[in-house]
């Protein structure tokens, strides 16, 4: 029953040239409809070209049916597919900023990748752009935090010596709530499911 563990069953090569080859085909799909156009991409926001709506609803449906009649059948077992949990407004903020840079790139973040291996110079340029951006944004985390179990610690001590990179242990997780101190002074007691529910709603309490 799927989803099947194309990892474990055909081996990490194997698993990397399936997912090479569909994604070849998919890019292969767009150019062959045009979708390293700029005109036609960006055409949908000036309701003179509708086509980009059309493949992408019409993808979303059948995706949609043949995923209910999978289930219903048998076939596909939905409680190991992982789905992204919905959040309004950070859906409706990301989806604004990408569309103001859809408009004024005339490419997606894939659709530039179309464009840039048929040589088109714009999309070259939204490629390295985009790259530009994703790394500006990665260069701006100063810190991370990593949750590793008792039997990972060393690992992780010997991984971040070994590339020089400055390593503290903040805390212990685990259980129903989250107490942090400095210095032995509390700063924070709460329950888990209260904090999270906090996160969750923050940005749409932000915007009122």
């Amino acid at each position: 029953m799927a989803p099947f563990d194309l990892a474990t069953s055909l081996g990490p090569v194997a698993y990397a040239l399936v997912f090479g080859a569909i994604g070849f085909g998919f890019g292969a799909a767009l150019e062959m409809g045009g979708f390293g156009d700029t005109r036609k991409l960006a055409g949908q926001f000036y309701f003179q070209d509708m086509t980009v709506l059309k493949v992408m609803f019409t993808g979303i449906a059948v995706a949609a049916v043949l995923v209910a009649l999978a289930t219903g059948f048998g076939l596909l077992d939905m409680s190991r597919v992982f789905v992204n949990p919905t959040y309004l407004w950070p859906g409706i903020v990301g989806g604004l900023i990408m569309g103001v840079g859809f408009v004024i790139g005339g490419f997606c973040p894939g659709t530039s990748i179309v464009a840039a291996s048929t040589l088109k110079v714009d999309g070259m340029f939204f490629l390295l752009g985009a790259l530009g951006g994703v790394w500006l944004f990665g260069e701006t985390v100063g810190r991370i935090v990593v949750s590793v179990g008792p039997e990972g610690e060393s690992s992780l001590a010997t991984l971040c010596r070994t590339h020089r990179v400055p390593l503290a242990k903040i805390g212990t997780t685990g259980g129903a709530r989250i107490t942090l101190a400095v210095d032995g002074q509390p700063l924070l007691d709460a329950e888990a499911a209260e904090l999270k529910a906090l996160f969750d709603q923050a940005l749409e309490t932000a915007l009122g």
